[in-house]
């Protein structure tokens, strides 16, 4: 019995010690995390934070655009191609400045695209002298420089019905309706049938 008490005075002994070195670690630590204080972190912007950033140089971008030309009368054209719509508005008294989602031609097209555009303009010879605004939505880069030269060459009609004969002649009021026709069941495209083997 003796043997046994003496051992459970032992075991209380050593829990306790070991009670102490942990509150003494603690302690220690506490300390070092006193001396050495974290470094303030920066706050994390958010995405929402982020696109309202972005959206509200967007909308600076768009307002200087539509300062440059606000209080001047304008004829608006709807010009469209496959999937892709154009709005265009014809300024009189202009310097042959042209913008397509608020960016200058030669940034939005390139040179084949910026001839089509633009050639509505070079068949009246009348270039420099209005200026053009566009907003286009949709379709590809083509069918949108299509689009943009339709609603220009409607807009000139608008404005002056006399350059109504060169634009129709040139076959550049006319609507084009051709678009990408639609898969059929049972072929692999819109007429393409899979390969047929007789034996």
């Amino acid at each position: 019995m003796p043997a046994k008490k003496e051992e459970n005075i032992s075991e209380k002994k050593n829990t306790q010690a070991k009670s102490v070195k942990k509150e003494e670690s603690k302690k220690e630590k506490g300390t070092l995390e006193k001396k050495t204080s974290p470094t303030p972190k920066t706050p994390k912007k958010s995405s929402d934070e982020v696109s309202k950033t972005t959206s509200s140089k967007g909308k600076q971008k768009k307002i200087r655009i539509e300062e440059k030309f606000s209080g001047r009368q304008y004829t608006l054209g709807v010009g469209k191609r496959k999937s892709a719509t154009a709005l265009v508005r014809l300024y009189e008294k202009g310097k042959g400045e042209l913008f397509v989602n608020n960016q200058p031609f030669s940034q939005y097209f390139f040179d084949i695209l910026i001839e089509k555009a633009s050639s509505p303009m070079d068949i009246i010879g009348q270039e420099a002298s209005f200026d053009i605004t566009v907003k286009v939505m949709g379709g590809g880069i083509n069918a949108q420089s299509e689009a943009v030269r339709h609603g220009i060459a409607r807009a000139l009609v608008l404005h002056n019905s006399e350059w109504r004969p060169l634009l129709k002649k040139a076959g550049l009021l006319t609507r084009d309706a051709r678009v990408k026709e639609r898969k059929k069941p049972g072929l692999k495209r819109a007429r393409r049938a899979p390969q047929w083997k007789k034996r």
